[in-house]
């Protein structure tokens, strides 16, 4: 057993209250009129023209590539936030919660607003990550999420990170993995060279104790195995501590990816500080409570921000210790979260939340920032997600795809990097009780009703006009590709 850190500093306390929870009129341009907030412009207002079209304040313009440019191959840190909304920052809308590090991030790359989840909940999303492959194409993609030891990602399947390693980088994991359990299943059993997190979907921030009241807390390299790690201070600070450590690390002149997974601000809704809320939820687990750890009697609007506005801190401590390392302009960063709000997320105008593949279900902020090849303050209104990025950083990476696994992403590198029109697609999801398709601005949806429904995005972000009567043969063509794409899955467990 590691150990180290045991005592428990009181951290960062005594953020601004929160007062004015008062709701800002989107007026129909949400998706572009939130960027006035993080592009140091006025309040997103009625000026607004169609939804993801920026206020005619803002300093962010439509993204355009910066053709001509080379590089060498670019250092990767790859930054999840874990279900975070997708108006939770300042920079997408959010009138109450300030993230001016990730609102100073977009400002130097590009914000997405048409950019989404692989999936609607935390395992599934990851899947797609690691594999650029739909989650139902392997068994331990189809639970939603994981929950038990049964299941996880297999050594054996190429991920983002073992190509990457196959192509000379470093690789490293740091946070929350839940793609599966120990013995059999471990980010250094699927090509990161180091792990330091947590293998569950949640854990008390203080203790480290799952769902389950184990202890979650680990520190693997490759040839070593992973091994319990003491440390019980807040875990935000301890993620944060780990990754400025890496990204300021020599590598030996070796590239390297580093995905930082932060559990924040996934419940149980603990900032730090909340030592006594923390002993209480502990107690509560020692116990014998089941679900003590779903916090379903905490939280607040207040809290949420503070845990949002914690996160933003931590990003930016992160961001800071790669600018003094020298190698911000030739590293690519990417923030997102894996699926859409909970509890006291802030999703407007979006319906749904976390599980649901409505919009507020898997529509998520995310930021992309790599000074050497794309330049800063742009908006990309393109349909994007998750199998995408990894098809994007194989490429940009130099590594290639393994042809007995095929992706189910496109690379945006001809989009990003060289100004090629966006390839024209489909996007994809399936959870139990759902499934949703998107091609262009049309959105093909059925929830747990039964009913096929059709929206129009481009006009209804709120997806409460179905258009399903007046358009049957653009409804029928959608469900048919949605069908045609399922039966190359692999079908739902019975039982």
């Amino acid at each position: 057993m590691r150990s180290h850190g045991l005592s428990r500093p009181s951290g960062l306390s005594g953020l601004s209250g929160l007062s004015g929870l008062s709701r800002r009129s989107f007026a129909g341009g949400v998706a572009g009129t939130a960027a006035a907030v993080g592009m140091g412009a006025g309040p997103a207002d009625a000026r607004a023209g169609a939804p993801g079209t920026a206020a005619p304040d803002t300093a962010e313009r439509p993204f355009a590539a910066a053709r001509g440019r080379h590089s060498k191959r670019p250092n990767i840190l790859f930054v999840l936030g874990d279900d975070l909304g997708w108006a939770d920052l300042s920079s997408y809308g959010s009138p109450h919660i300030k993230t001016p590090h990730l609102d100073r991030l977009a400002r130097q790359g590009v914000r997405f607003t048409d950019a989404y989840s692989g999936s609607a909940t935390c395992s599934p999303t990851r899947f797609s990550l690691y594999t650029g492959r739909f989650p139902g194409r392997t068994k331990g993609g189809l639970a939603e999420p994981i929950a038990d030891r049964s299941v996880g990602l297999e050594p054996t399947h190429p991920t983002l990170a073992s190509l990457l390693r196959g192509a000379g980088y470093a690789t490293a994991l740091i946070g929350k993995w839940h793609c599966g359990y120990l013995p059999d299943h471990s980010p250094t059993r699927s090509g990161w060279d180091e792990f330091f997190g947590n293998f569950g979907g949640a854990l008390e921030y203080y203790s480290k104790l799952g769902l389950g009241g184990e202890y979650d807390l680990y520190e693997g390299r490759v040839r070593e195995g992973d091994a319990e790690y003491k440390d019980l201070r807040y875990y935000t600070r301890v993620l944060t501590e780990r990754a400025s450590e890496y990204v300021r690390r020599d590598h030996g002149g070796r590239p390297w990816l580093l995905n930082l997974n932060f559990t924040t601000p996934h419940w149980p809704w603990i900032a730090d500080g909340d030592e006594e809320r923390s002993a209480e939820i502990v107690r509560r687990i020692k116990a014998g409570e089941k679900g003590a750890l779903f916090d379903r009697d905490g939280g607040s609007v207040e809290k949420y921000a503070e845990m949002v506005e914690d996160l933003d801190r931590s990003v930016g401590e992160v961001l800071r210790a790669l600018r003094e390392s020298g190698q911000e302009r030739d590293t690519l960063v990417f923030f997102a979260s894996d699926n859409g709000g909970e509890r006291f997320s802030y999703n407007w105008p979006l319906s749904g939340n976390k599980g649901s593949l409505k919009e507020g279900g898997i529509r998520v902020p995310t930021i992309v920032r790599w000074p050497a090849r794309i330049d800063g303050g742009q908006v990309s209104h393109e349909p994007v997600y998750t199998p995408d990025w990894t098809a994007t950083l194989l490429e940009v990476a130099g590594a290639r795809p393994d042809p007995a696994y095929p992706l189910d992403g496109t690379s945006l590198a001809p989009y990003l990097l060289r100004g090629a029109r966006p390839t024209e697609r489909d996007l994809f999801w399936r959870v139990r009780g759902e499934r949703a398709l998107r091609r262009g601005d049309w959105k093909y949806y059925r929830g747990p009703g039964g009913a096929d429904q059709l929206f129009h995005l481009g006009e209804d972000l709120r997806e409460q006009a179905d258009r399903a009567r007046a358009e049957p043969k653009r409804l029928a063509a959608l469900r048919a590709a949605w069908e045609r794409t399922d039966a190359t899955l692999l079908p739902y467990p019975t039982g």
